[in-house]
């Protein structure tokens, strides 16, 4: 069965393409932001985008969906938005996204926000948030998942996900993604041979020039521009994308390549964000773009949590299902879980998309 989906707070569509991307059809969505929604549009075009504010959106015009996602600002509950919660106008649109639960009692429901959203105001934001979701009627399973974990995309990007079902039957079938080894590096999404356009390098014009060339030294790593010295990523990976990149200044993380010292392009944002060939609109800025980027999800992650609804709702135990594909030893020992999705990804099931 191909189930459907609507969304809210949609921004580009990385979570509505996690769900394309597992076989769902994404009918509705809602974004407010008008270059978001251009990027959105291109590149989900049979989706109906409602474009504007989700407080003017009357539940009762929605068509009937399984499966609701929202991505609802997070930025009233982060560190960088100095952590306002309910206190901010954006911290209250988790309320919609609960109007939206109560009016259309979806099967099943994802949203996903910033890992803050747990330890925001001493726990007490995230206890809200619990019991009104199952003062609803659902049950939740919920997990911070990293994307260099969760989505074999070189990020360090921490995420709560928050998965809840009408039923018990469907709850009790959804098994939350397990952790899979990172195969894919910067150097698969980073050409550093390729030269990009002359707007993205640093230039002896720079007044960060020379502290620059003295302190960005390697490939293949990230830098980041701190008011007076420059840090070295020593993970490997590329630090969280934020929405600030699109703010201007120094946000955009640097890379050394064969040509000099450079910012990441917004399409290779847009990549480690796991987007894979994604068609980007004419005319809008690359701050927009940048904002886009950090404002968007790791596409893998939720790809792998939209499988699992989906099997979820087909009345398919992930647990159940793989082990019936790989029985149990010689010796009458079942594999593990874990062990069995390690075999899983020998076999390149998952693979870096950039």
């Amino acid at each position: 069965m191909k189930y459907t989906v609507a969304s809210l707070f949609a921004g580009i569509g990385g979570i509505c393409k996690a769900f394309e991307n597992s076989g769902a059809n994404v009918i509705w969505a809602n974004e407010i932001d008008e270059y978001a929604c251009q990027t959105y549009r291109l590149n989900m075009q049979e989706t109906e985008l409602i474009e504007g504010d989700i407080c003017d959106i009357d539940e009762a015009t929605l068509p009937d969906f399984d499966i609701l996602t929202a991505g609802f600002p997070c930025q009233s509950f982060s560190i960088a938005g100095y952590q306002k919660g309910f206190n901010d106008d954006r911290g209250n649109l988790f309320f919609e996204t609960l109007r939206f639960i109560n009016a259309k009692k979806p099967r099943a429901f994802l949203l996903e926000n910033v890992k803050n959203l747990v330890s925001h105001d001493h726990g007490k934001t995230f206890r809200i948030i619990m019991e009104s979701l199952k003062n609803s009627g659902c049950l939740i399973k919920y997990r911070i998942m990293n994307s260099m974990q969760y989505g074999n995309i070189p990020q360090n990007r921490e995420r709560i996900y928050i998965i809840g079902f009408r039923t018990k039957k469907d709850f009790d079938k959804f098994v939350l993604p397990s952790p899979i080894p990172l195969r894919c590096n910067v150097g698969d999404i980073i050409n550093i041979n390729d030269r990009k356009d002359d707007k993205y390098y640093y230039t002896q014009s720079s007044k960060f020039y020379e502290l620059l060339t003295e302190s960005v030294a390697k490939e293949y790593v990230i830098y980041q521009l701190r008011r007076t010295y420059v840090r070295e990523n020593k993970s490997g990976v590329c630090p969280t994308l934020t929405a600030n990149m699109g703010t201007g200044g120094n946000n955009v993380p640097i890379i050394k390549d064969n040509f000099g010292i450079r910012k990441l392009t917004p399409e290779e944002c847009f990549k480690f964000q796991g987007f894979s060939g994604i068609d980007i609109p004419k005319g809008v800025s690359n701050s927009q773009l940048y904002k886009q980027a950090g404002n968007s999800i790791t596409v893998p992650v939720v790809e792998r949590i939209a499988m699992n609804i989906v099997d979820a709702l087909d009345g398919k135990n992930l647990n159940n299902y793989i082990h019936d594909l790989y029985p149990a030893q010689k010796d009458g020992t079942q594999l593990s879980f874990d062990c069995i999705m390690e075999t899983v990804l020998e076999k390149n099931q998952y693979t870096c998309s950039a």
